[in-house]
């Protein structure tokens, strides 16, 4: 396995006051790697800086040995690094289809090999592909969302909260699918507020508080720590 993303030592934040002090980030090949923490703690913010929606004042991104810190998203596309942000993460008014034909905006040539590829792992999104996303529910759209990030192919997907909002069946769901995403050597980076049950398929998790690294280790030995647990996974 070798080294996808590494964000070392980030400062940055919004006008001018530093949300991130210092936080470390490293996602290896084929791994699933969860942050979790209180709000406030920067994890949304960890991500934007790492997709170039944020300056990053202090610090470094490297993707694949190559330095990529305050680079523009589209490069970051380019790359193979695909993000889907928590919230308006469709365009409403167009179809399932539109929608994931959206994703792969920046690439030419024929699309349906990868069109399949994103339908084999969400079906619904093939049976509605006609169907205006703005009409889904909130879990549809989710897909619609994660399958308009597959599109490019990426070796990186970064996930922002993708279970907000859902019900416990389509969070499981989501979480399967997920995890179907790295075996298919894929790997993923993700913010959740179901700190639980993300840690219970995570390779290795980072507790973030105040935007620094409070902990890191497997999601196992995280969901085992007693500290972790009476700090941040409600005891």
């Amino acid at each position: 396995m070798g080294t996808l993303l590494q964000a070392q030592a980030l400062y940055g934040g919004y006008g001018g006051a530093d949300i991130l002090n210092g936080t470390n980030i490293r996602v290896e090949s084929d791994e699933i790697v969860v942050i979790v923490g209180p709000n406030g703690a920067g994890k949304s913010t960890a991500m934007k800086a790492i997709f170039g929606l944020l300056h990053v004042r202090e610090g470094k991104v490297t993707y694949l040995d190559e330095d990529i810190t305050n680079a523009k998203p589209e490069k970051m596309v380019r790359r193979g690094i695909a993000y889907v942000p928590q919230e308006r993460n469709v365009f409403p008014s167009m179809t399932v289809r539109e929608n994931l034909e959206m994703g792969a905006y920046l690439l030419s040539g024929d699309l349906s090999d990868r069109m399949e590829h994103v339908y084999e792992l969400f079906p619904k999104l093939k049976e509605r592909r006609h169907q205006q996303a703005g009409l889904m529910s909130g879990g549809e759209r989710q897909m619609v969302a994660m399958g308009r990030a597959l599109m490019i192919d990426p070796k990186l997907l970064m996930l922002d909260e993708p279970t907000a909002g859902l019900s416990p069946m389509l969070i499981d769901e989501t979480f399967e699918r997920i995890q179907e995403i790295r075996s298919l050597g894929i790997g993923v980076l993700m913010v959740e507020q179901n700190a639980k049950q993300a840690l219970a398929i995570a390779d290795r998790g980072y507790v973030l508080a105040t935007g620094r690294n409070r902990f890191e280790d497997t999601g196992a030995n995280l969901l085992a720590n007693q500290e972790v647990a009476e700090m941040f996974l409600g005891g």
